[in-house]
């Protein structure tokens, strides 16, 4: 982190503050989520870094690398494998763990469905049957405290969270148990078989997370730059063809090879791609800007499930 000098501007063109020593936007969000790292390294005993390979798991783990360096991260990552992840984003996944020596857990969501404890659903997604694995890979593990790189700007359910969200000893989230955090002072105090979700990246909205990757020069899965791709329509979204189901028959009139990129990665069955010339940082933080959508209302078919499907799975024990 930089002080900023009066006169100079910051990234992309922004207007620096005028007073001496002021950080400069990114930075502060920058400080706050450094904070919050060293905050939970501090409280609890088995921290754990949700981490998929995606552009918001992938700028916090640049922020906890930063945030102990040059000492190692202290925490390992957890990924909940669905079975219908894209290649790319994988890849990128495991060449990170291996780049920075992490340990990488994987809980799959396969080995659930192959021993009954899951059923496929009749749409054939998987993301909503991620909760279960994650909570007994957060049991199974004794992690107590739980980063993930959610966003307030994402969803009106995510809006409503705490940077630290108590989960009962069943995973489940409760609005009213939600405590306040003035002044940036958080309570990571926990009952046994409580833990704490943690949201380092809360303040920050999508166009802040493309002005610091390209600030900081952070790689990405090329899936999130505009790219040629065979996709098909489903309910107002491209989606990409692949083995996890898709297309069907009757879809498979639609199937086009279109120039998109993907504005958020989960599940290749309920992730749409968007129409986008944009294959540089500098022309996505253009695109993002005069966008109305958030990223997940316009490219996520598992939030339009219901008027409040992120929040019921949140009271269950989702991310």
């Amino acid at each position: 982190m930089s002080a900023a000098v009066p006169g100079q501007e910051g990234p992309y063109g922004a207007e620096l503050p005028d007073e001496p020593y002021a950080l400069s936007h990114l930075d502060a969000l920058e400080s706050e989520a450094v904070h919050i790292f060293r905050e939970v390294a501090g409280e609890f005993e088995r921290p754990v870094i949700l981490f998929s390979g995606g552009k918001d798991s992938i700028v916090m783990l640049h922020l906890a690398i930063k945030a102990f360096a040059p000492a190692p991260v202290p925490f390992s990552l957890l990924h909940v494998d669905t079975g219908h992840n894209f290649p790319e984003v994988l890849a990128h996944r495991d060449a990170t763990v291996e780049r920075h020596n992490l340990r990488l857990h994987v809980a799959h969501v396969q080995d659930f469905i192959d021993d009954g404890t899951l059923r496929e659903r009749p749409d054939g997604t998987r993301n909503p049957l991620q909760t279960v694995p994650l909570l007994d890979a957060i049991d199974k593990n004794r992690f107590d405290a739980v980063f993930g790189g959610g966003r307030r700007d994402e969803e009106k359910a995510r809006a409503k969270e705490r940077v630290f969200s108590l989960r009962d000893e069943f995973g489940g989230w409760d609005p009213r148990r939600q405590r306040p955090e003035l002044w940036q002072l958080y309570n990571g105090r926990h009952s046994p078989g409580e833990h704490v979700r943690v949201f380092p990246l809360s303040n920050w909205t999508e166009l802040d997370v493309w002005q610091y990757i390209g600030h900081e020069k952070i790689e990405l899965p090329a899936i999130y730059y505009a790219h040629r791709r065979e996709v098909f329509s489903r309910n107002g979204m491209w989606l990409s063809a692949g083995d996890w189901g898709g297309p069907t028959d009757t879809e498979k009139t639609t199937l086009q090879t279109r120039t998109v990129r993907y504005r958020t990665v989960g599940d290749m069955s309920c992730t749409g791609a968007v129409d986008s010339d944009a294959d540089t940082n500098d022309a996505i933080i253009t695109e993002i800007a005069a966008s109305r959508l958030t990223e997940r209302g316009a490219t996520r078919a598992d939030d339009k499930m219901s008027e409040a499907a992120m929040e019921d799975r949140k009271r269950e024990g989702y991310f």
